[in-house]
């Protein structure tokens, strides 16, 4: 096993107020080494030098917690969760939360099956599309926190993930450079799928270049025709 340098992150998770004990750095080394070990078999991240996991997976991940309150035993969705990320982190992090898994690719899950039991995690699991769960009455606006990272740009981002989330809850898209543009240019769309305001954090790291954390507070029931098969989300995005 490959002993990732997660120490390496422990001072800055400190200046933004989260705390990685023991356990928690046991538990990233581990899902480390198996996102590298199952990487040489499927496709999961461009990303496995040591240093550029932890930075660029791990804390780019924990960067939520600078700017978003969880509250205790959170209900949290993470659409098009890949390779975990900012899920099982987020997790690991903080046990408490209520999360789900979903991704329309099986053998991701199955990837992501075998962490959560390796570091004795536990999260519910979705084998479907984003637009097919948002559409369906157990997942459809049941969540407090709907988060997503590097799936699609906000203005079809936001219809895939606003339908999951609960009035009063949030969508938390953790972007590069570009979410403010991108942002500007969702307005309409957010706003038609319930949406309401909507914060902006920008983020300088020299190990991760500049970031964007989009918050958008759901305000009103999401209108029952979104979301739109998915071919119609990524030809005709909403404006």
């Amino acid at each position: 096993m490959i002993d990732f340098p997660i120490e390496k992150i422990i001072p800055a998770c400190e200046k933004i107020g989260v705390v990685l004990d023991e356990k928690a750095v046991k538990k990233l080394n581990i899902y480390a080494n198996l996102l590298v070990e199952w990487n040489e078999k499927m496709n999961l991240t461009a990303i496995t030098d040591p240093d550029e996991v932890v930075w660029k997976h791990f804390y780019d991940c924990i960067l939520f917690f600078k700017n978003v309150n969880l509250p205790q035993e959170a209900a949290v969705i993470d659409v098009g969760t890949g390779a975990g990320f900012p899920g099982v982190v987020l997790k690991i992090v903080r046990e408490d939360i209520k999360l789900t898994l979903l991704d329309g690719l099986n053998k991701r899950l199955v990837f992501l099956s075998e962490v959560l039991k390796e570091i004795e995690a536990d999260a519910q699991i979705v084998h479907l599309r984003a637009e097919e769960g948002g559409r369906k009455p157990e997942y459809r606006e049941k969540y407090d926190f709907a988060v997503s990272r590097a799936v699609a740009n906000m203005n079809v981002l936001s219809e895939y993930c606003l339908p999951f989330v609960k009035k009063g809850g949030h969508f938390i898209a953790l972007k590069g450079p570009a979410g403010n543009e991108e942002v500007k240019e969702a307005k309409g769309a957010i706003a038609l799928l319930g949406g309401g305001e909507t914060k902006i954090y920008f983020e300088q790291e020299q190990m991760l270049g500049d970031r964007t954390i989009v918050d958008v507070k759901k305000l009103s029931p999401t209108p029952p025709k979104y979301p739109r098969p998915s071919g119609k989300i990524s030809k005709s995005p909403l404006k």
